[in-house]
């Protein structure tokens, strides 16, 4: 616990850098090596190293992992010199790494060294009731990062968070957070602030209590009419959200016969 924790997100890093991310390289190892860099592995010696997104190393570069993690042991690149390294690894997926093995993508001999001590994370929708607390913690490193001061965020605007899917789980939740506390206007978060795709997700939740079978026309006459009603008869930013035409709209207003106010 005393040690350092040093991350790498494995996904963020072109495939030729991952190599000297982690193992590091002496100086004139490489063109631009201009000077000796120590890598990831070596920086957490005594400690703890994070590998986010482990799935996404490179297949080549999965053996020569395997081999620090059994042997404790590396060279930086272009050097004969063996470093010895007492890490703990922890490695995060949100991909199906028994898939990748059958695909080929993944070693099956690192799977099962990694896979030691499993932790099954469910999806952010599985676990809607950390939404309210992982808002306020967003809202507070954002407002940090943008020197914003968002106090609080409106009721109605964390239930919409609490209806939404989430497919992009936590990451998506705080991009969403970011996007609200930069735009915001005030220092009170509103549905407003946040992107169309959340309401649109309410509201394909709310198509399948229609009565079953009717008639295609009804189905887009409920959509069109509860958009308008969502954004509060603003013809513009309903049609965004529907990815149809203003003139659409008004011309399926005049065909439902209802009046445009």
């Amino acid at each position: 616990r005393e040690g350092p924790f040093i991350k790498l997100n494995c996904a963020a890093i072109p495939e030729s850098l991952v190599e000297a991310e982690l193992f590091g390289y002496e100086k004139g190892a490489f063109t631009d090596a201009k000077k000796m860099n120590r890598g990831r592995f070596e920086l957490a010696d005594g400690g703890t190293l994070l590998l986010d997104e482990i799935s996404e190393m490179p297949i080549n570069l999965q053996s020569k992992l395997l081999r620090v993690i059994q042997e404790r042991e590396f060279e930086r690149i272009g050097s004969s010199q063996t470093i010895g390294v007492d890490v703990r690894i922890v490695a995060t997926s949100n991909r199906n790494l028994r898939e990748f093995i059958a695909n080929g993508k993944f070693r099956e001999d690192l799977f099962f060294r990694l896979n030691v001590i499993p932790i099954q994370l469910p999806g952010l929708s599985e676990r809607i009731e950390d939404v309210p607390l992982l808002t306020k913690h967003f809202i507070e490193k954002h407002n940090r990062e943008n020197n914003r001061a968002i106090k609080d965020i409106e009721q109605s605007a964390l239930k919409l968070l609490m209806s939404y899917h989430w497919p992009g789980n936590v990451r998506e939740l705080e991009n969403i957070i970011e996007r609200a506390v930069v735009i915001n206007k005030s220092d009170i978060i509103t549905e407003d602030d946040f992107p169309i795709e959340l309401t649109l997700g309410r509201l394909s939740e709310n198509v399948p209590s229609l009565d079953v079978p009717m008639k295609l026309e009804d189905g887009n006459r409920y959509l069109i009419l509860k958009t308008l009603e969502k954004f509060n008869g603003n013809k513009t930013r309903a049609a965004e959200a529907l990815g149809i035409t203003t003139r659409t709209i008004r011309n399926k207003l005049a065909e439902y016969e209802v009046s445009e106010n």
